[in-house]
């Protein structure tokens, strides 16, 4: 089948690389020169495990395919995937711009009997949007259907997210489209769920807002267990060992991040309230998130003596989750500032997402490694739980180290372990 996916961010490029590779003729539209080149060129604008060889084995197959016309892809394809941007406005709102551009874009170019796909996460009722401005753009040669196809990607497990899916969501009225679609997801073995387009449309949002609730909860019982002298992480532990919530999402931290929770909480919060309804529940999930941070925050300023000013931070962990590069909303972010305001000298490394942080965070020192950061340190906080910083040799950490004060926002170390090396150690929950 000939398909084409508009937009190449980790959506629409994992999902098209995955598709090429299971035996399609795959485009994808871009709308920037440079970076259709560099992926013409297997130079890819993301970080995920795997997809580089991925892109280039089908580069060379010719089944995957680079472009920014639409009148190379459109015609020619029976789906087309609408993989761009859907970020949030000042309000909370998703930002449909992209994916209306795009829709007018795609109805000027199509050329027979197309599916078009939404892939972006849109509200209620975007895809009727979308099926309107298709009618009244397209030539009158040419016939289409929309539905929606929601994406449940994790960054850095995307190409097995998207090969070994919990369940692949097809949201159509069209019985030729749902037929259609379920020829093109045969190879890919799942559960499907059926139904209606503005169904699709809220199983996207209410999914990744539970996810982001639960990671509140968690932090929430572990700000209670820390008051208490309990080990929220035992608690956690035995919560999460009821099959009927599971242990998944259920660690403790500096707070979520990224392309997906904190815009989509905001999204649905912001559609409720067109509806009349005040999802309280979900403002109080973005308030605990936001204290999970500045938690951190203030556990530093503690083991320092009660002010940053004039202290050495290092950070070891910036993208807000391991195996990715993405820096969205990343809990580095906040706390970075917060110490620079603070008058603090700030430390950083990485192992894959310091080019993208160098582009956000300012005012920090970036080091090629993490003893760099460790020395002369007064203090170390592990921000994102990269499998790196699991193996440190934490004697040497300690010897580099003005201070030795561990703070460990990811619960990666034994605290006994730690303490016995003569760190002074705090995690979250502990």
């Amino acid at each position: 089948m000939t398909i084409t996916f508009i937009g190449h961010g980790y959506v629409g490029l994992v999902s098209a690389a995955v598709f090429a590779d299971l035996g399609n003729t795959v485009w994808v539209i871009g709308h920037t020169h440079e970076k259709i080149e560099n992926l013409k060129k297997g130079i890819l604008p993301i970080y995920e495990p795997g997809l580089e060889e991925i892109v280039k084995r089908n580069i060379k197959a010719k089944r995957l395919i680079f472009t920014l016309d639409y009148k190379e892809a459109i015609p020619s394809s029976s789906v087309v995937f609408i993989a761009v941007g859907t970020p949030p406005k000042a309000n909370g709102e998703a930002d449909l711009s992209s994916v209306l551009l795009v829709a007018e874009k795609i109805g000027r170019n199509l050329g027979r009997y197309a599916v078009v796909v939404t892939k972006s996460t849109v509200p209620i009722g975007t895809n009727r949007k979308i099926k309107k401005i298709i009618g009244r753009a397209m030539p009158e040669t040419a016939s289409f259907d929309v539905a929606s196809i929601p994406e449940f990607l994790r960054e850095g497990q995307a190409i097995s997210d998207t090969l070994h899916p919990d369940r692949i969501v097809i949201g159509t009225e069209s019985k030729r489209a749902q037929d259609l679609l379920m020829e093109l997801h045969m190879p890919i073995d799942s559960k499907y769920v059926l139904t209606n387009i503005e169904t699709a449309e809220m199983i996207k949002y209410a999914s990744n807002a539970f996810l982001a609730t639960k990671i509140s909860f968690a932090n929430a019982i572990a700000d209670l267990c820390e008051l208490t002298n309990v080990n929220g992480l035992t608690v956690l532990e035995a919560v999460g060992l009821d099959k009927r919530i599971g242990n998944r999402f259920l660690s403790p931290g500096a707070g979520y991040g990224g392309s997906c929770f904190p815009k989509d909480v905001k999204a649905l919060i912001a559609i409720a309230k067109q509806f009349g309804y005040s999802f309280d529940l979900l403002k109080e999930v973005e308030k605990i998130n936001r204290n999970a941070t500045l938690n951190i925050v203030s556990k530093a300023k503690k083991l320092l003596g009660g002010e940053v000013k004039g202290k050495a931070i290092g950070l070891l962990g910036l993208s807000f989750k391991p195996n990715t590069d993405d820096m969205r909303d990343a809990p580095s972010i906040a706390l970075s500032s917060r110490f620079h305001e603070g008058g603090a000298k700030i430390k950083a490394y990485d192992p894959i997402a310091m080019g993208n942080a160098r582009k956000i965070l300012k005012n920090i020192e970036f080091c090629e490694d993490p003893y760099s950061v460790a020395k002369d340190s007064d203090i170390l906080i592990i921000l994102t739980e990269w499998n790196e910083f699991r193996q440190l040799d934490l004697q040497k950490i300690k010897s580099l180290m003005r201070k030795p004060i561990l703070l460990d926002g990811r619960n990666i170390y034994d605290p006994q372990t730690a303490s016995r090396i003569g760190f002074t150690y705090v995690g979250v929950g502990r």
